[in-house]
């Protein structure tokens, strides 16, 4: 935390702000959020979801692991709860992975799923820090180290600088 500024990561495994939730539900009805943000209200950010890509795959390189795919779906799906967390529409955490889930095994087959979520603010790197607070969570970097071949990253920044990360894991 170079700023001083806290981190939060939540997991369902772990009791960070950083949030892990591994799931094997079987892939069942839908739901699939979406949101482009607002003048007032939060915005997407691209930039961060790429830098968050790019960051858990020089991690999976290095420890001999393929590279996870990024996937378009998955991403809608990681969005849409970024931007619900930052808008306060839902709670920081894994309020409705299993609807995500669910919107996801109609378009595509969802063998194994899990998800890492992150909040931080302040920071001058906010894409380093979230990986960086998965990485110090078992749980979390076992999701990102998992057996998994797909990928969708969500990030989104509200009035208060706050920013929100989501990461889908998609096994098939």
């Amino acid at each position: 935390m170079a700023s001083g500024r806290p981190i939060v990561v939540l997991g369902l495994l772990g009791p960070l702000t950083l949030q892990g939730c591994p799931s094997r539900d079987p892939p069942g009805e839908s739901r699939i959020v979406r949101g482009a943000g607002t003048a007032r209200g939060p915005r997407a950010d691209a930039a961060l979801e790429r830098a968050v890509y790019e960051l858990v795959n020089r991690h999976r390189r290095a420890r001999a692991l393929a590279p996870l795919a990024l996937d378009p779906r998955i991403s809608q799906e990681a969005r849409g709860h970024s931007l619900a967390m930052a808008d306060g529409t839902t709670s920081f955490g894994h309020d409705g992975f299993a609807e995500r889930v669910k919107a996801l095994g109609h378009v595509m087959t969802c063998r194994r799923t899990a998800e890492n979520v992150a909040s931080n603010r302040g920071h001058r790197d906010p894409a380093s820090e979230a990986v960086h607070g998965w990485l110090e969570s078992r749980a979390h970097r076992e999701n990102i180290e998992g057996p998994y071949g797909l990928t969708g990253i969500g990030v989104a920044r509200n009035a208060a600088g706050e920013v929100f990360f989501t990461q889908i894991f998609v096994g098939r």
